[in-house]
């Protein structure tokens, strides 16, 4: 809508720009022919041009690309209030538009009285023109080839030189002119030099009309006094060539002027230069196009192509099908879901993403909780040598434990006012290490405060097996998920197999203790070839008193 009231605005100040030339400059120029296509050549301009644009590229240097993760782009989900405002293209356009209308209704209401003259009527054929002579009280006009008069209004040497006048308005088909002006009026009625430009239009007409009629006729001075008679009521019909006019004494001037040098067609060329700036001010693009480079291998990133699976607590196992299948055929890699829970809603509560590309696994994402899962998205990037990248991206980020097979890192981040425990075991019984900004520790259970970003890398030591356990003893929405269950022994006591460690109040935690590998089998048998957690809580509580917690484990391979 905006380009429409750019266009309207740039054909209207090129109307005005036309009128000005003929106003102060050729209006009194007897340059009468030349003055008709002066005028219509402005018309059609003010309509063509702003439709022409000139594009120009110029080259430059590419931006450089921030290199980012997609894993850590955060989706957001902003809710604001709608405030209603009012919205000014559409009440413009809807001005504009009433105008039109009204003013289109007037111009259909004016070939309708034309149409009830004409139609019915004799006509008498004399070469190429048509001739009615109707006892309507109507001023003598032409449209196109028919002439209409009165003829009991006039004495026969005024009749013929109104018939005259009106066939050269015939012959040269003035009509034309007055319906392209008419039309512009239609377009650009709110314009008030289009009313203008019309009448000026109008007026060049007759001059030409006189001054060709005066030519062929034997009494100039007789075909003057005729223009002073005719100076009465009659009415008229606006789309037609009508012998009166209301500018009697400038036609009589202009009939008996001076031919006008043409030295001063000088005037005509004025507009010119007032074309090429407009067209250098508002209709020349600049488009900017980065060079290619050189070397492909220097491309931006920008020109890989990334594709986007989405999970939602919306999405089916139909649809789940098919992002697996589509990861196999268009990109080759295994996607295994499992673990998929719903609640009453049919909503997706947990679910468990592992991929993997041939014998070797790629990623691993799960999340589980009591509460619809957030939205997320499995983010395939295919780089310009064919080299694909997997990645699992997140609205909630906060809390969020990753081991990337290729980094081979965990990042907690934004862990506030917490402590967070982290026994990390590989498949290929590696021994643990979890890295703070101040400190290294070894041992199986590590106390870490999470006040500052954590960083758990796998280290080729001692033995272990595959699991990553986060805690913490915060409020925030954090569960503890074990990818094997393990044996739990609670306050000494053996817990059933069903019982759920994430369903804990964690606060009332008092130490938590965890065994593994030959220390957990030789303390209490093969029951605990899992491992072994030992809790012990600072009071007794009942179910009642759980928390409901959220969380996510990844698993990763260990370092080289």
């Amino acid at each position: 809508m905006e380009a429409l009231f750019i266009y309207i605005a740039k054909s209207a100040g090129l109307v005005v720009m036309f009128y000005c030339v003929y106003h102060f400059l050729l209006r009194k120029e007897t340059f009468f022919n030349t003055n008709r296509w002066f005028l219509l050549a402005g018309l059609g301009t003010s309509a063509l041009l702003p439709l022409w644009v000139y594009t120009k590229t110029i080259l430059v240097n590419p931006a450089p690309v921030s290199n980012f993760d997609l894993a850590q782009v955060t989706i957001s989900q902003n809710v604001t209030n709608e405030v209603f405002v009012i919205n000014w293209n559409y009440i413009l356009l809807s001005v504009y538009g009433l105008g039109f209308l009204v003013l289109l209704i007037k111009f259909a209401l004016d070939f309708y009285s034309l149409q009830s003259i004409l139609k019915g009527k004799k006509v008498q054929q004399q070469a190429d023109f048509k001739f009615i002579d109707t006892t309507e009280n109507i001023a003598p006009f032409s449209y196109f080839e028919y002439i209409v008069y009165n003829s009991s209004m006039y004495t026969s040497s005024e009749l013929e030189n109104i018939i005259e006048h009106e066939k050269v308005h015939s012959d040269q088909n003035h009509t034309a002119d007055i319906l392209v002006a008419r039309i512009f009026c239609l377009l650009f009625w709110f314009n008030p030099v289009i009313w203008l430009y019309k009448k000026a239009i109008a007026q060049n007409l007759e001059f030409i009309a006189d001054k060709e009629a005066a030519k062929k006729l034997s009494d100039k001075r007789a075909y003057q006094y005729t223009l002073l008679k005719i100076t009465t009521h009659e009415s008229c019909i606006a789309i037609t060539n009508h012998f009166y006019q209301s500018l009697i004494k400038k036609r009589i001037v202009m009939l008996n002027k001076n031919q006008s040098r043409k030295r001063n067609s000088w005037k005509y060329y004025v507009v010119i230069p007032v074309l090429a700036a407009f067209v250098l001010l508002f209709q020349v693009e600049v488009i900017a196009k980065e060079r290619q480079q050189a070397n492909k291998k220097e491309i931006s990133k920008e020109s890989n192509s990334t594709d986007i699976y989405k999970i939602t607590k919306v999405t089916t196992e139909q649809e789940l099908k098919e992002i697996a299948e589509k990861l196999k055929t268009k990109h080759d890699f295994d996607a295994i879901i499992s673990d998929v829970e719903r609640n009453a809603n049919n909503e997706l509560t947990a679910i468990k993403v592992e991929i993997k590309k041939g014998s070797e696994k790629v990623q691993t994402f799960m999340v589980r909780g009591n509460k619809a899962i957030k939205d997320c998205q499995i983010v395939v990037t295919t780089e310009d040598n064919g080299t694909k990248k997997i990645d699992f991206a997140s609205e909630n980020q906060e809390n969020q434990v990753k081991i990337d097979n290729k980094e081979r890192k965990v990042e907690v981040k934004n862990v506030q006012n917490s402590k967070i425990n982290c026994d990390v075991k590989t498949t290929d019984n590696t021994h643990t290490s979890v890295t703070t900004s101040s400190s290294t520790n070894t041992d199986d259970n590590v106390n870490v405060n999470a006040n500052t970003s954590v960083s758990v890398s796998v280290n080729n030591n001692s033995k272990s097996s595959n699991r990553v356990m986060i805690f913490t003893n915060s409020n925030t929405s954090n569960k503890l998920i074990i990818e094997e269950k393990p044996l739990i022994i609670l306050n000494g006591t053996i817990t059933s197999s069903d019982f759920d460690i994430s369903d804990m109040d964690q606060t009332k935690i008092s130490t938590i203790k965890t065994l593994v590998g030959k220390t957990a089998e030789d303390k209490y048998g093969d029951i605990a070839k899992n491992g072994v957690v030992e809790i012990t809580t600072k009071t007794t509580f009942g179910k009642s008193q759980f928390e409901d917690l959220q969380g996510k484990v990844v698993k990763g391979h260990p370092t080289n």
